[in-house]
């Protein structure tokens, strides 16, 4: 039984030797971070988080190391522990109150407006949280119209295109009507055209056909009147020669 005793006596010493230990990291931790000698400060506190006690104090003044490098999302995530690993009203109201701090930095407007509000209801007595919070939703108010805006920008140059494309689309489709009309115009032309060629090509030959049947025509009559002269030539050699036949030729007397 002595035994037993003993043991967690010595179990209690070691735990309140190594709270010491960390707690005097902690307090190193702190003078570094008096004198700005933040990354340094951020080491001790990361040692002192080591121990298996893990203090409350480490996450937050992590938290704080890290803030002051602006290294903003880390330290976002330190100030969260701190908030979640104590139940005491200030720590945990002020841990809030640096992650929205830290989130603020971050833009994301959002939920550093949520922190806020928790921290003010952990503690509705911070003021700095509360006008935190009003400032925040200022700004995600702002933010918000200026999305709006940006989308009806958007919209309104997505409505724009669309009615340009639109009205390119009408005029292509009006320009293919024209080229269709064009083309037609220039078929009903050319079949205009070949009807003509063709009207005149036929009228051509109808007047060659008949230059040819009034040539046939001359033709014919020459020759029937050639024929009629013949045959008056003929009629006329035959009526001389009777004329001859029937006349008494006297003859002269050389006296």
């Amino acid at each position: 039984m002595k035994k037993l005793i003993l043991i967690s006596l010595l179990l209690c010493l070691g735990y309140i030797a190594q709270a010491q230990s960390a707690y005097q990291e902690i307090r190193e931790g702190n003078e570094l971070f008096k004198n700005n000698s933040f990354e340094e400060a951020t080491k001790k506190y990361q040692e002192s988080m080591a121990k298996n006690i893990e203090p409350v104090e480490s996450s937050y003044n992590i938290g704080n190391a890290l803030y002051r490098q602006e290294k903003y999302e880390d330290a976002a995530r330190y100030f969260n522990q701190a908030a979640n690993k104590t139940d005491d009203k200030i720590v945990k109201s002020n841990a809030y109150h640096n992650l929205g701090n830290a989130l603020l930095k971050e833009k994301k407007l959002e939920e550093s407006v949520k922190a806020y509000k928790s921290s003010l209801r952990t503690n509705p007595q911070n003021e700095e949280s509360r006008y935190n919070l009003a400032y925040a939703q200022k700004m995600l108010q702002q933010q918000q119209q200026q999305q709006q805006q940006q989308e009806q920008q958007q919209e309104k140059k997505e409505d724009e295109k669309k009615e340009d494309e639109k009205k390119e689309e009408q005029e292509n489709k009006d320009q293919q009507e024209n080229k269709d009309e064009e083309k037609k115009d220039e078929e009903k032309k050319d079949e205009e055209q070949k009807s003509e060629e063709e009207q005149k090509k036929e009228e051509q030959e109808k007047q060659k056909q008949q230059q040819q049947e009034q040539q046939v025509s001359r033709d014919d009559a020459e020759r029937i009147l050639e024929e009629l002269n013949q045959k008056e030539k003929e009629l006329q050699e035959k009526l001389k020669k009777k004329k001859i036949k029937g006349v008494k030729v006297d003859i002269e007397k050389d006296w």
